[in-house]
């Protein structure tokens, strides 16, 4: 903040830009693969799940006979994370897999953004316990930097070199209040 107090905030993409990453990425993802096949998007939630439902959706429209529900699971990450004790408690979300499950699977897990890469260490250890995947891929709307672990997206939206004092917020109908789809880097003025 600075001394009036105030917060800048710009939009980095807008409905249309994460409209457009995700139909890359999907196109990504397919070609990555070589077609559909044995393909399991697991969202890491919060907003890493409606993004997986959005992609699961356009990888149905661009390969005809995948049905979107059957390869979009929901991967809770909480009681994996190492830093239990340093953040605030939030309740555990459901994980749901499909009904395929994941062994032997080309999962990607996708996320919103990827920082640290600390969650994305948590979503590894609590695939593990799920089963046992062929290959494991990220996909994520916004790489931001600031690596802890070495740890890299195979799926990128946007790259977008930020000051660790910065904060990107990813917004989209399905979660947030008002709703509206954007990224909005906030910081001081």
């Amino acid at each position: 903040m600075t001394a009036s107090g105030a917060v800048s905030s710009r939009t980095v993409l807008s409905s249309a830009d994460i409209d457009r990453a995700l139909t890359r990425i999907a196109y990504e993802i397919l070609e990555a693969n070589k077609g559909p096949e044995d393909l399991v998007l697991m969202g890491i939630p919060l907003r890493g799940y409606p993004l997986a439902r959005r992609l699961a959706e356009k990888i149905a429209a661009a390969a005809p006979g995948v049905d979107p529900a059957a390869i979009t699971g929901q991967l809770d990450v909480t009681m994996f994370r190492d830093d239990l004790a340093r953040r605030p408690t939030r309740p555990p979300y459901a994980t749901r897999v499909p009904v395929t499950g994941i062994d032997d699977k080309v999962v990607v897990l996708v996320d919103d953004v990827l920082y640290s890469g600390r969650t994305i260490r948590s979503a590894l250890d609590a695939l593990v316990d799920l089963g046992r995947p062929r290959i494991v891929r990220l996909a994520v709307l916004v790489d931001r930097g600031h690596r802890e672990l070495p740890i890299r997206a195979d799926h990128v939206g946007k790259n977008l070199p930020t000051s660790s004092a910065e904060q990107v917020r990813v917004r989209l109908t399905e979660c947030d209040t008002p709703a509206t789809d954007e990224v909005v880097i906030e910081g001081t003025a």
